[in-house]
């Protein structure tokens, strides 16, 4: 085997207090950012881990600290973190393993996500800053939710779009929009919830006695539309789950206009991240919802 794994063995050894022998490594796909691994044991168990290069130890020793703090919902089965290893150039983030393969239940879901939100913070933003995919995300504690997304979301990626070669209408668009947000959201006034930050498809699931999971987060306080709204920009948790969402936390008629605001934050970040399309879509959504407000 590489020797990467005997380091992250001896880690799990040390982090766990039982010897770790390694009898199979498999890789896992599914992730852009980093490379993933299901690490099993001689004894049976199963850790999943996750490699990149060194320089991005900040963004997992943030995942981890993330995952810790939406374990406050009993109603999601989130993974534990075990262990952070460095070998060579490369840093592993050892995670619980979770059997995922669960029948999907839109409305179970539902109801773990509303059981999520219902957990409060004293302000907008978090302890410490974070990442979305691998951009940073900054989360400097904000009484008013106008101001943080204003400053924290769209400013700071309309800056790093800047930087990566955007193209002045989308610039132009997006700095608008800042300069008139007051008009989407000051009439909005949602409490500091707690946040998964990234909840597209791929980071929501089910385990096999299906219980609702969620992974990779980019955790903080802000207003729930703003998870829900990710929810639908790529894939679409289904309708089971609004009704049951609903029930613990009936929808403001205003969210779908506020939804394209908080994905506009997702699309910049991917142009930030991929290029290509991205600008494109980012400029078009801005152009929207400056429309809204004619």
């Amino acid at each position: 085997m590489e020797p990467w794994i005997e380091t992250v063995c001896k880690s799990i050894a040390n982090a766990t207090g039982t010897a770790f022998e390694p009898a199979d490594r498999a890789g896992v796909g599914g992730g852009s950012i980093s490379q993933g691994f299901r690490l099993t044991g001689t004894d049976g168990r199963r850790f999943f881990v996750k490699r990149n290069h060194r320089r991005h130890r900040a963004m997992f020793e943030a995942e981890g600290a993330g995952l810790a703090e939406l374990a406050q919902c009993r109603q999601l089965r989130v993974p534990v973190p075990v262990t952070l290893a460095d070998h060579g150039d490369a840093c592993f983030l050892v995670l619980e393993h979770l059997d995922l393969g669960g029948r999907p239940d839109g409305a179970r879901l539902g109801y773990a996500i509303a059981a999520l939100h219902a957990i409060r913070g004293e302000r907008f933003g978090w302890a410490q800053d974070n990442f979305i995919g691998s951009t940073p995300q900054p989360n400097a504690p904000e009484p008013n939710w106008t101001a943080f997304y204003r400053e924290h979301r769209l400013a700071f990626q309309r800056r790093l779009a800047t930087d990566n070669g955007a193209g002045r209408g989308l610039i132009d668009a997006v700095s608008q929009l800042e300069s008139e947000l007051g008009a989407l959201l000051d009439d909005h006034q949602p409490a500091p919830s707690l946040l998964h930050g990234d909840l597209w498809s791929g980071n929501w699931g089910f385990v096999r006695d299906g219980t609702p999971t969620v992974f990779d987060p980019a955790v903080y306080y802000g207003d729930p539309e703003a998870d829900l709204a990710m929810m639908e920009l790529f894939g679409h948790p289904g309708p089971d789950f609004f009704a049951a969402y609903s029930e613990r936390r009936p929808l403001d008629p205003g969210y779908p206009v506020r939804r394209g605001l908080y994905n506009l934050y997702h699309i910049l970040n991917h142009f930030n991240l991929f290029g290509g399309g991205y600008a494109v879509q980012a400029e078009r959504m801005a152009r929207g919802l400056l429309a809204e407000l004619r």
